[in-house]
């Protein structure tokens, strides 16, 4: 008999059976699609351009993960962004987030001296309260009824933070309980700067810069590292779709099996205990455990009879928060984007070109494109995040050509998106086209893939590339659920390893990393 079925091969999945394996056990991975990765895939979207067609940068991904599965061994290479974000602005100019803080000052510096000169204490704060939460990346959060073990656990936490003096105590607080807009109010005073750095306060975040517990989602971008080196963002070489093979490689070489075209259908239960797992194609699957890689509010809703659920469990995740809000295309290109608000001669070098380039520059605007998404279903100027992976990556494209990302914010998760899904796709392109004259000419062929596409293709509820909202009900111990924040499920057996468990969405490799070292413990 199987140790473990894993349900679902994303890359959280293939971590968990990763480490199983590590410790013996007989693990086979069952993944709906024709091919492993969840998200993190590398598709061609158009004939001879390929591209990560959902998951689309790097930085999350767990060192430790690397090193333990030998992912580089098993042909992963990452390599870094020379700028890491562009913001153009409508007067032509723009802000770059450029590589070393010394540059990064005089950059600033052009917006505001005073906003330069607090950028040291900026990133002083952020990077210990960075550090804090790296510590409890791959740590089980303290369980709530959990026994003595968590109690001492719990007690562990708050002696960390005990030990902070007063004013880190309130910087902590700060980040876990404020806006992000009010966050860098402490910082900064430039609407530009406020706004580069607010963007990833809304990123995969269904919210405006005023919402509380924003500065958290801020800080869950900024917690990441390339090569060893902390707080940038780099590329996959091959595309996302690189890393999760170099895990289903490292996988497999430790004798794990991986079934793709295997949906699962129900999780079957018996006397209390999860025992097998029923395909849609009416095969059964029996196995000592069975592991969860979806959204919680899928293995819960559909997969699992609600009468082998508590009451009160039940009826929360049916209330269980999805929706991020993004909306995702991936466009094939004849040229590089026409900037206006670079030269000739910092287009020909497209060193800015290698990292994010973002239009919606200031706080105001993200609010007013989360308004209008709230009234209109989606923004009437949404905000796009390119990136043009083929700057750094020749595998992607046709030589010449090119190949880009467009991550874009604020557009409702409820509405009919079969209805509205192109509409909303030209109003995007024709947002890229007012900076970058011509680019609508260039562009190809395109991919677009609304809220419900990326439900439907990867299992995303509602487009949620976190797999659950990342508020404060739904984080460290109360992720997925306040009781059960320790990757076991209220059926015996039954255990989650996907990004609705603690440390969040992200393709980090932590949860599965850690549910497998729970699992080990149980079994």
């Amino acid at each position: 008999m199987l140790d473990a079925i894993i349900i679902g091969g994303g890359h959280n999945g293939l971590v968990c059976a990763n480490y199983l394996a590590i410790a013996g056990k007989k693990v086979r991975v069952l993944e709906r699609r024709n091919v492993v990765g969840g998200a993190a895939v590398t598709e061609e979207f158009h004939p001879g351009f390929r591209n990560s067609v959902a998951a689309y940068t790097v930085s999350l991904l767990n060192p430790k993960v690397i090193n333990d599965l030998q992912l580089h061994q098993n042909g992963l290479k990452i390599v870094h962004r020379k700028v890491n974000n562009l913001w153009p602005h409508d007067n032509g100019d723009f802000l770059a987030f450029v590589v070393g803080s010394d540059n990064l000052k005089a950059e600033i510096a052009r917006f505001s001296k005073t906003d330069a000169d607090a950028l040291d204490r900026y990133f002083r704060d952020t990077s210990m309260v960075a550090d804090i939460i790296r510590d409890f990346l791959l740590e089980t959060p303290p369980n709530v009824g959990g026994g003595i073990r968590d109690i001492f656990k719990a007690a562990k936490f708050g002696n960390r933070l005990r030990k902070l003096p007063i004013e880190d105590e309130r910087i902590v607080l700060d980040i876990f309980t404020k806006s992000v807009s009010d966050f860098l109010d402490l910082y900064f005073e430039n609407e530009y700067v406020k706004g580069a750095f607010a963007f990833d306060g809304i990123v995969g975040n269904y919210a405006d810069t005023q919402t509380p517990g924003s500065a958290y989602v801020l800080m869950h971008h900024a917690f990441g590292e390339v090569n060893g080196e902390k707080g940038v963002w780099g590329h996959a070489i091959g595309g996302m779709g690189a890393i999760t093979q170099a895990m289903a490689k490292s996988a497999m070489d430790k004798g794990v099996e991986i079934e793709t075209d295997a949906a699962v259908k129900k999780v079957l239960v018996k006397d209390g205990k999860a025992y097998a797992v029923l395909l849609e194609n009416g095969e059964t699957l029996e196995a000592k455990v069975i592991v969860s890689n979806l959204n919680p509010s899928l293995l819960y809703n559909q997969l699992v009879d609600p009468k082998h659920l508590p009451d009160d469990f039940a009826r929360r995740m049916k209330h269980y928060k999805n929706g991020s809000g993004t909306f995702r295309m991936n466009v094939a290109l004849s040229e590089l984007p026409k900037f206006t608000c670079l030269t000739q001669q910092e287009r020909a070098s497209a060193e800015h070109l290698t990292g994010g380039i973002i239009v919606g520059a200031t706080c105001d605007y993200i609010d007013q494109a989360y308004r209008d998404s709230k009234q209109h279903g989606w923004s009437k100027a949404p905000i796009v995040e390119m990136l043009i992976p083929s700057t750094l990556d020749d595998t992607l494209a046709p030589e010449g050509q090119h190949v880009a990302s467009l991550f874009c914010q604020q557009f409702d998760p409820d509405i009919d998106w079969d209805l509205h899904r192109e509409t909303a796709a030209d109003l995007i392109i024709e947002q890229i086209e007012k900076v970058a004259p011509g680019f609508k000419q260039s562009v190809l062929g395109r991919q677009v893939l609304s809220p419900l596409d990326l439900e439907r293709i990867f299992g995303l509820t509602k487009g949620d590339i976190m797999h659950g909202n990342m508020s404060l009900d739904q984080m460290f111990s109360t992720r997925p659920l306040l009781g059960h924040g320790n990757y076991r499920s209220p059926i015996k057996g039954l255990y989650m390893c996907g990004a609705g468990t603690h440390p969040g969405g992200g393709v980090t490799g932590a949860p599965g990393h850690n549910a497998a070292r729970e699992i080990i413990k149980d079994n």
